[in-house]
């Protein structure tokens, strides 16, 4: 387990390993700026990611990188000012919705899987690469070298994502239909696709490598700098499950299923540690932005996020 010692002996867990200054920076604007209307100096953004070891000069990087890509917009003065755009204070709403949503409720269950198969002529490596690309984007997963499945019944977005890679390739050939198996849960089943206990073990260890962090929050012995390392560190890492996790109905996954646990985890923390984290993120900033105070919020889960099972 990856994690850093303090002086008063708790070990808190590290950021995850592969978060690019860029990434880490959109993630802690969207969690604690809401308005488009919001103007940050470079100068505090710079202050704000050293708090998560990051150098000035990657910090000036990933402020390009997101204007870049949209998600921000520079106006020019004395000094740059950055402001969120609307595009993107929508996205992260939504994505942040589905990141509480996520294992709040079992999954309405109607027995349909979604199969796409496919078959190219001679060589054409890169199309099929294509194709699993694609098909993995959409959550797909092998069931046989070119039979796909993924619960569910909607067939369009699978229609579509192979037509746009296959419609010029000649003598190509791929149907998409909606299929039930006898045995679900069986060796030859389409839950056998999935690596279930890997992804059992991803979910004890979240909750493993948090379980001291969480008992501090429940003792309140977590300080301001910490609750932001610590909180932006936990959504980092919880953020991969939606993604990863197909989300099986009960009777095709391995029992006990460990999920509920690490969600349990995952929202206790992050919503003691908000308000906490806001301040510290005032604290930081204000030195190089007076109005940090005005403008910085914390995203908290919604009413409907919490657990029914």
């Amino acid at each position: 387990m990856d994690v850093e010692q303090r002086g008063d002996g708790l070990r808190l867990p590290r950021s995850q390993a592969g978060s690019s200054p860029q990434h880490l920076l959109a993630t802690v604007l969207g969690e604690y700026l809401d308005s488009a209307d919001a103007g940050l100096p470079s100068a505090a953004v710079i202050a704000i990611l050293a708090e998560f070891g990051i150098s000035e000069s990657s910090a000036r990087a990933a402020l390009s990188r997101l204007v870049g890509r949209g998600l921000i917009v520079a106006r020019s003065g004395r000094a740059p000012v950055y402001h969120l755009t609307a595009g993107a204070i929508a996205g992260h709403h939504a994505h942040m919705r589905r990141f509480f949503e996520f294992g709040s409720r079992p999954p309405r269950w109607t027995g349909d899987w979604v199969m796409a198969t496919f078959s190219i002529p001679g060589p054409g490596s890169g199309r099929r690469h294509q194709v699993r690309r694609a098909l993995t984007a959409l959550r797909m997963v092998g069931l046989y070298d070119s039979v796909w499945i993924r619960p569910g019944s909607e067939l369009r977005p699978v229609r579509e994502a192979l037509g746009a890679v296959l419609h010029d390739v000649a003598g190509a050939r791929w149907s998409v239909l909606t299929a039930r198996f006898d045995d679900e849960g069986g060796r030859h089943g389409p839950a056998a696709a999935y690596d279930l206990p890997g992804l059992a073990a991803a979910y004890r260890d979240f909750a493993e490598r948090y379980a001291e962090l969480r008992v501090a929050v429940a003792e309140s012995r977590v300080d301001p700098a910490r609750a932001l390392v610590a909180r932006t560190s936990l959504m980092d890492a919880w953020r991969r499950f939606p993604d990863l996790d197909p989300d099986l109905p009960g009777h095709l996954l391995p029992q006990p299923w460990p999920r509920h646990d690490a969600r349990q985890t995952f929202l206790e923390i992050h919503t003691a540690l908000g308000s906490l984290a806001q301040a510290r993120l005032v604290e930081v900033a204000t030195a190089h932005w007076p109005e940090a105070g005005r403008w910085i919020t914390h995203f908290q889960a919604p009413p409907d996020a919490v657990p029914i099972y």
